[in-house]
């Protein structure tokens, strides 16, 4: 019984990106797609996928929120309140760039996509949650996302082009 129990939650999982109302995304808008199957981020705009990127997600899956979430603030060499390192110091975990959105009901102060000080943890299941980048990937997607753009995080097997179809961010 638990066996088909899991079965069946794996294929609703794996549908999920479909259920989700397309409404919420704007056609031709910004949009990401972070894949923790891949560990890998896609930024789509102009109805197309612009880049694919690695990036470092959480030590399990429950860490890293999956859904539908609102970019909500945005910051230039963040301050790391846990541990009171402030921005641009070596030691700051967060890096150059804070791109903040409200997953779990949160301000975007919680979780976010971010630069890192360990770039060699970039493509692992390393992090408390947050998305981790390499300093000039983040920098450079930082540039093109405005507050309000919509990220999906998911687990997924279906391509970034797929997810971002199902989704109506591309035609």
């Amino acid at each position: 019984m638990k066996r088909v129990l899991s079965l069946m939650l794996l294929l609703v999982v794996s549908a999920w990106p479909s259920q989700v109302n397309a409404q919420t995304v704007n056609h031709g808008e910004p949009f990401i797609i972070i894949n923790k199957a891949n560990n890998k981020l896609a930024f789509i705009d102009d109805n197309e996928v612009q880049e694919i990127l690695p990036v470092g997600t959480g030590k399990s899956q429950e860490l890293t929120p999956e859904g539908l979430f609102t970019v909500k603030v945005k910051a230039v060499n963040p301050y790391y309140r846990k541990k009171n390192i402030p921005g641009g110091d070596p030691r700051n975990p967060l890096g150059s760039r804070w791109i903040g959105f409200d997953a779990r009901n949160t301000d975007g102060r919680i979780y976010g996509i971010h630069g890192t000080n360990q770039p060699s943890s970039i493509g692992k299941f390393i992090s408390n949650g947050c998305v981790r980048m390499h300093k000039s990937d983040v920098e450079r997607l930082y540039d093109k996302v405005p507050i309000g753009t919509k990220v999906l995080i998911t687990l997924s097997n279906e391509s970034f082009k797929t997810i971002a179809k199902n989704m109506g961010a591309i035609k």
